[in-house]
């Protein structure tokens, strides 16, 4: 398959003069989700009204549409589905691995991976007590960290501060020596990189859809299962839709067939239709030209700003292999260099404590979206442009 990153590009609305440079947190609206979703509301909802959750298919849609996420993740079909929140799949994944290695107390992770994450981890850690702990190390030290007592890893793939890559095959075959289980979180690779889930034998992954996948804010997440555990585990959240005959309406949980255990709430039917208009512009492209397009945009937007702006630090690695589809700079008035930025047109964001944060993707960046980025942010910093007090004001979300 042979990618045209010009005819992806016109399929998203982006408003006019607008560069987005945020993709990475939250995806741009592809041009024929309102028409999906305004389909799925009038003809579906608003014609079908609850027969729709047989004649529209809404029921089978989280293991459908799971069924397309897991070709861009490297999974095999069947294993992942759609559903809830991130931090739900999180606890789940969790839960299901320390119950699969019950003599072993320690979840592993490292100081770069996503708060939530570790919230969720030490959650449950408290709920679970006799002994369980969740045990932070720093990034480059996850490797010298596992060890015999190591019950699960879990491990965002890509930093969401600075889009350093942890090595997946490495680690998990680290893990499976030491007699350890994995997670792995693809908030900010499903969509930006290849990923291997099958080939790099992992136990089970979480993930979103909002940010490279384009499904909307607060568009589902999902869950893979490897199939060697999908009969045998058992999900802590013992969800209406993943029992096995929900329509039974049994006193007592009996698991569902496979990864169908997982699901938990009721389908997100709207955003679900969301995702599926964006995912019929991923079937135009191969995930590996989206990479390789993506580390040459980044590199151009580094070498741009690295030559116009020296007061800028590159926070992200060099090598394009070593980090996800960001690149991130740090200065102490990051915040306010950001509104700057945005009051301009460039879209991007800032992560505390100094951090400017920047997404790339050829589905709808292209060379000189970058080369204008580049002036516009030369400039705010060559005229001191963001020392303004509206602009040092911080907003709920930053």
């Amino acid at each position: 398959m042979t990618s045209d990153f010009a005819a992806t590009r016109a399929l998203f609305d982006l408003p006019p003069g607008v560069i987005y440079l945020d993709g990475n947190s939250l995806g741009p609206m592809p041009g024929s989700a309102a028409a999906r979703v305004a389909q799925t509301i009038t003809e579906e909802w608003g014609k079908l009204l609850i027969t729709g959750w047989n004649k529209a298919g809404w029921m089978a849609q989280p293991a459908k549409v799971g069924n397309r996420i897991a070709r861009l993740i490297g999974a095999e079909d069947d294993t992942v589905v759609m559903g809830d929140t991130l931090s739900i799949k999180v606890y789940q994944a969790l839960a299901s691995a320390l119950e699969l290695n019950p003599d072993r107390r320690v979840i592993l992770s490292d100081t770069g991976n996503f708060p939530s994450d570790l919230y969720m981890a030490e959650g449950l850690c408290r709920t679970l007590g006799d002994g369980y702990r969740l045990k932070t190390v720093a990034p480059e030290d996850m490797a010298g960290a596992i060890d015999d007592t190591v019950a699960v890893t879990l491990i965002t793939e890509v930093d969401y501060r600075t889009g350093r890559r942890h090595d997946m095959a490495a680690l998990t075959a680290l893990a499976h020596r030491n007699g350890a289980l994995t997670i792995w979180d693809l908030a900010h690779s499903a969509g930006a990189l290849p990923v291997a889930l099958e080939e790099c034998d992992v136990d089970f992954a979480v993930g979103c859809t909002y940010k490279y996948l384009n499904s909307g804010p607060g568009g589902p997440a999902f869950i893979y299962v490897a199939p060697r555990h999908a009969e045998t585990t058992r999900p802590a959240l013992s969800g209406w839709l993943g029992h096995a005959a929900p329509f039974a309406f049994d006193l007592n949980y009996r698991p569902g067939q496979g990864i169908e255990r997982m699901r938990v709430g009721t389908p997100p039917v709207l955003q679900l239709a969301a995702l599926e208009a964006s995912l019929d512009i991923w079937d135009m492209v191969d995930i590996e030209d989206v990479r390789t397009t993506s580390i040459a945009l980044i590199d151009r937007f580094v070498a741009g700003v690295e030559d116009t702006c020296p007061t800028l630090a590159l926070a992200s690695p060099r090598d394009g292999r070593a980090r996800g589809s960001q690149a991130s700079f740090r200065h102490p008035e990051g915040y306010a260099i950001m509104q700057a930025l945005i009051a301009r047109g460039v879209i991007g964001d800032f992560r505390a404590p100094d951090i400017l944060r920047f997404g790339f993707t050829p589905l709808f960046i292209n060379e000189a979206d970058i080369d204008k980025a580049i002036v516009i942010l030369a400039d705010i910093m060559a005229q001191n442009l963001w020392d303004r007090p509206e602009y040092k004001t911080r907003a709920r979300v930053t």
